[in-house]
């Protein structure tokens, strides 16, 4: 019998009057129950209950711990419905991190029903693609694309975003649309990507040719690390780049962007929401992922 419980039973002692009355409210022997009071008496080195054949008498200094016990005991099923109450209706602030185009196109848009789902989570939201040290920085999850890094944290995988291959209608115009990768190997140039963290320049371009990962490398003359400046070099007729099919949607209906080489499309991008590892997830932050599950899938 642990120390709360030694305290909620000495409790019903001097409530209940009688170590036997305690014994059978509590489902214990009385054996047990006489055991852990000399215990507990034994520990504080107080006498608390003044037993005689007939009845025990609570002393002062068992008043005294009497008043202690019903007071902590009352804090500590206070937190505990606290904790039960926010199981059932998540609330409190839950502070992410999101790519901007992401929170912009896909997360944004839907948290009107995220909000009106759980009225009593507060989102703080940052929009970035760096590195966060959710620790040190405060952040309860962050939601990135592309591989994992091997981070220590817990991810989970909640999409996978198809890709295609587009230019301008410019380029198309001057360079013309290549209908294989030899052709595309020929006279056509790229808008490089480098990594935000690293700034080492990444394959050119990628395509999935019957389940297999191929890269072709072309020549460019612009290399980014920005997705909003990848975007505008593309639009500027500067060269062939890949986009998540969403990020580009309204472009590719309005012809200003040309989708190539359709049949050959790029891998697919994981999107993947990462936090720390912990025994218990907070129940805000396991209703936020299982939510972001809920919208990548309707994007698909």
């Amino acid at each position: 019998m642990d120390r709360l419980d030694t305290m909620r039973l000495y409790a019903r002692i001097v409530e209940l009057g009688s170590f036997t009355a305690a014994a059978n409210d509590l489902g214990l022997p009385r054996a047990t129950v006489t055991h852990a009071i000399k215990k507990l008496e034994a520990r504080l080195g107080a006498q608390l209950l003044q037993r005689t054949t007939r009845c025990q008498r609570v002393t002062r200094d068992g008043q005294a711990y009497y008043a202690h016990c019903v007071r902590l005991l009352a804090d500590l099923d206070e937190v505990e419905a606290d904790f039960r109450d926010a199981a059932l209706k998540p609330q409190g602030r839950l502070r992410i991190d999101v790519p901007a185009t992401l929170a912009r196109r896909l997360v944004i848009p839907g948290l009107p029903e995220f909000c009106a789902r759980y009225p009593g989570i507060e989102l703080d939201i940052g929009t970035s693609d760096r590195f966060v040290d959710l620790l040190r920085e405060g952040v309860d999850c962050v939601l990135r694309v592309g591989e994992l890094p091997d981070s220590g944290l817990v991810g989970r995988r909640v999409a996978m975003l198809a890709q295609v291959t587009v230019a301008s209608a410019d380029y198309v115009r001057r360079r013309g649309r290549p209908a294989t990768l030899a052709e595309l190997q020929q006279g056509h140039v790229a808008v490089n990507w480098a990594s935000p963290t690293t700034r080492r320049p990444e394959p050119s371009l990628e395509f999935m040719v019957k389940r297999r990962r191929r890269e072709v490398h072309l020549p460019s003359r612009v290399t980014v690390s920005g997705v909003d400046a990848y975007l505008a070099c593309c639009e500027a007729g500067l060269g062939i780049a890949q986009f998540p099919r969403y990020r580009i949607a309204g472009a590719l209906a309005g012809g200003s962007l040309c989708e190539l080489l359709p049949g050959l499309p790029p891998p697919t991008l994981p999107v993947h929401v990462l936090y720390a590892p912990q025994r218990q997830m907070p129940a805000r932050l396991r209703v936020f992922v299982d939510w972001l599950v809920e919208l990548m899938a309707a994007q698909r």
